[in-house]
């Protein structure tokens, strides 16, 4: 999966990133889960160990692989002054009814920034379901009397009906972040949950006949900041999990 293109490059990027911005964190993270624990047939999970069953996802990169594993984590990153869009996906297509669960570090992201860190199931741009994490815009930190050190967690439903849902998170910790897609009266309901405390759910108007990918990014994206990002920004995944829900 990760390509040869500007792998010199790369390689500083990763080097320059580690050693400036987070290897503090890396040294002082508490509350992470082991490798492999959950032996249930229902449940499928990668640690990124390898990356084995994903693939690259990205546009805007013209071939640059901005991304890496390191000590069992993905660690993703979109450069200053550009509109990159890093991402990973699963190589399966066919997750549907379940809880699906991201374990992400939402670093100090740069202020004004348009730069989100994504954790995401999609089948296409009209069924599609999020959560997208940046600095926020002015006006929208305004009106959340968002404090220096908060950042924007945005719960979203991009179509079928569309609804995005703004929540103030703090910068600089781990969060556990789930979707769980239920079935009621064969539609999906979505609950949008941020370390097991619900947050936002909504009736959709279509059902298990739209099975998704599942996804992992950090993409410079302009709904959700002032400007262009001026600093490098990056995001973290410790492991992703689906639990499929068994009839």
């Amino acid at each position: 999966m990760f390509q040869k293109t500007n792998k010199t490059l790369l390689s500083i990027t990763f080097m320059v990133i580690t050693l400036s911005n987070c290897s503090s964190v890396l040294k002082g993270k508490t509350n992470k889960i082991s490798e492999k624990t959950n032996k249930k047939e229902n449940i499928t999970r990668w640690d990124f160990n390898t990356m084995t069953s994903w693939i690259d996802g990205s546009q805007n990169m013209k071939g640059l692989i901005n991304y890496e594993i390191n000590k069992g984590e993905l660690m993703m990153t979109a450069r200053a002054n550009t509109w990159d869009r890093p991402k990973v996906r699963t190589v399966d297509k066919t997750y549907n009814v379940g809880k699906y669960t991201w374990r992400v570090f939402v670093p100090e992201l740069g202020v004004g920034d348009m730069a989100s860190i994504g954790a995401f199931i999609y089948h296409d741009d009209k069924h599609e379901l999020d959560f997208e994490i940046g600095y926020g815009s002015t006006v929208v930190r305004q009106s959340l009397n968002a404090a220096p050190d908060d950042v924007i967690a945005y719960m979203t439903s991009q179509a079928l009906p569309f609804q995005s849902i703004p929540k103030k998170i703090k910068r600089n910790q781990w969060y556990t972040l789930d979707i769980e897609l239920l079935l009621k009266n064969d539609k999906y309901e979505v609950v949008w949950y941020i370390d097991n405390t619900e947050m936002n759910r909504l009736s959709l108007n279509y059902g298990a006949e739209y099975p998704f990918t599942i996804f992992c990014s950090v993409e410079n994206l302009k709904f959700i900041g002032d400007h262009i990002p001026s600093q490098d920004n990056y995001g973290l995944f410790d492991y992703v999990e689906f639990e499929a829900y068994l009839p």
